[in-house]
């Protein structure tokens, strides 16, 4: 048990580590690729995500937080169903600017990795499962505790504007993940750990390491 458990430490970490400074990172032979494969408006749609997020570089914080979110929602929304013929399929962020389509995931994912590469603190990054209130219906987005135990504020593809968790009335945030576990919030917006890591986060790391 103590071996599996050190396994899945290392599949966690080191990967993250080695690319967490760069990915997604797209060079010239990435690019052919693409073009070849998936066509040229997808090799522009990379092209453009990577000249966008050198001129967010210079941004402060606050602003590259709202201009992350207000970039990527220009992607268009597809379910997982219709995408990759199954429910609950975690895209990776070049996955997701090759196709051109994704959901409310993989929006999550995106904006993940791109702030982190724009040098935001992971540990205060948390792809994190709602509800919603008015349909009942799971929704993921990407929250950002600036600020530890305050409300985060929320990256959502279905709002351009980025709001504080608590003035959201529509959802109900219930999990949080990233590369240090899984939680929930309790009191005073304190997050608590429930596991070690979730399987979709193991799975999504393994093909960001195949796409580095």
């Amino acid at each position: 048990m103590k071996t599996l458990y050190m396994k899945i430490l290392f599949i966690l970490h080191c990967p993250f580590f080695l690319f967490a400074s760069d990915y997604p990172h797209f060079t010239q032979n990435n690019l052919l690729s693409i073009e070849n494969k998936h066509g040229i408006i997808a090799k522009n749609r990379a092209l453009d995500y990577q000249n966008k997020i050198n001129i967010f570089d210079s941004y402060n914080r606050t602003k590259q937080v709202n201009i992350v979110n207000l970039y990527l929602n220009q992607l268009l929304p597809q379910y997982d169903n219709v995408i990759q013929n199954q429910e609950d399929y975690w895209a990776s962020p070049k996955e997701f600017l090759n196709i051109g389509y994704g959901d409310c995931e993989d929006y999550a994912i995106i904006k993940y990795f791109t702030l982190i590469k724009l040098g935001f603190d992971e540990k205060k990054l948390f792809l994190t499962r709602t509800q919603e209130l008015y349909s009942g219906t799971y929704h993921m987005v990407l929250t950002y505790f600036k600020e530890k135990n305050e409300s985060p504020l929320v990256l959502d593809n279905l709002s351009f504007r980025v709001l504080n968790l608590n003035t959201r009335k529509d959802i109900k945030a219930d999990i949080f993940s990233n590369s240090q576990g899984v939680y929930k919030m309790g009191e005073n917006n304190q997050l608590y750990k429930i596991a070690h890591s979730s399987k979709l986060y193991i799975k999504l790391i393994k093909k960001v390491q195949k796409d580095y």
